[in-house]
């Protein structure tokens, strides 16, 4: 038998964020789609970084899947997260953020190829949207060479991020990573990640859902996305067939748990956004945490939506330790 060693396995795409604050104007100007994630190349990039010159920048470890293990780390899990950055400076930012997060990783054993790191700029407006414009870089090719069957075997969840859907590398690196863990009766998660991906790469997605997860996430935009429909019961039973649990965030509306033909709504913090970026990462990583440490789905998500809350009432997709901390013992009294 198999001692598990890692509460989460995930696999997903290397990005360092670099987040400015702007003007519905100034997007329009540049030409960013508002509240989605678009794939850039160098010259994009380039033009992006001369019209933003001059505005402060806030620089964070991202992507999304490295964003939920950080959340589930800080909490206190134990995290294991496959990914590619290239031999640059934002290369070594990125691998010294999850060492210092605790969170273990495919980049301390392996050398890291020549080229650019991917780095995303996240665009927030006045009303706390995040408009992300995506520089894959060395990410685009990560593929199957970046697991670690042996840890994922050793893993209570083994997750995969949407946006892979869009690398056919990446997308067949997640789904060898799937079939590991599902012969080794680890469970299987995901999520839809963005708009964009259900648009232009639903059926790397389909293949991600396969025969089923143990859990789905996705915020409503998305499920209606996917559903093509606006009407939320019908979207939740299409979902539900998806997945044993399913998670449904709705911002300040909370979050619905679906499972064995039941929806639960688990309210929202109270709080006043600034900033959507990561919330959805944040609410999967704190989610997964408290699952997989004993707790009810029910208990999980309120402690999700405590997490996802607390990170849009500030700039950025990441929480201090000391933050994490107060949320964890807020949980401890909840759960009590």
């Amino acid at each position: 038998m198999t001692t598990t060693h890692y509460d989460l396995y995930a696999i997903g795409n290397a990005l360092v964020d670099s987040e400015y604050e702007v003007s519905d104007a100034q997007l329009e100007t540049m030409g960013v789609e508002k509240r989605h994630m678009t794939l850039i190349d160098a010259d994009r990039k380039a033009y992006l970084q001369s019209q933003v010159q001059g505005l402060h920048a806030r620089r964070t470890g991202g992507g999304s899947a490295g964003n939920t293990v950080v959340a589930l780390a800080q909490l206190g899990g134990k995290a294991f997260y496959s990914c590619r950055v290239a031999d640059d400076e934002l290369g070594a930012f990125y691998r010294d953020d999850l060492v210092a997060n605790g969170v273990a990783s495919n980049l301390t054993n392996s050398q890291s190829p020549a080229g650019q790191t991917g780095s995303c700029m996240v665009m927030v407006t006045p009303d706390a949207e995040r408009s992300m414009s995506t520089f894959l870089g060395a990410t685009a090719d990560i593929d199957h060479t970046s697991l670690q069957p042996e840890d994922i075997k050793r893993s209570k969840v083994y997750y995969m991020e949407g946006y892979l859907a869009a690398s056919p590398t990446g997308l067949d690196a997640a789904l060898k990573g799937r079939a590991v863990a599902k012969e080794a009766g680890v469970a299987l998660a995901a999520t839809l990640s963005d708009m964009s991906m259900i648009n232009f790469c639903r059926a790397g997605l389909e293949a991600m859902l396969g025969d089923g997860l143990d859990y789905l996430f996705c915020n409503e935009e998305e499920a209606q996305v996917w559903c093509n429909s606006k009407v939320l019961d019908a979207n939740c039973a299409q979902l539900a067939k998806r997945a044993r649990t399913v998670c449904l965030t709705r911002g300040a509306k909370g979050c619905l748990v679906l499972e064995g033909g039941q929806s639960t709504a688990v309210p929202a913090a109270n709080v006043v956004a600034k900033d959507t970026n990561g919330a959805g990462d944040m609410f999967a990583g704190a989610f997964l945490y408290a699952v997989t440490h004993g707790h009810s789905h029910a208990q999980a998500a309120w402690l999700a939506n405590q997490a996802a809350g607390r990170v849009v009432t500030q700039y950025g997709n990441r929480l201090s330790l000391d933050t994490m901390a107060e949320i964890k013992a807020s949980f401890a009294r909840h759960t009590a």
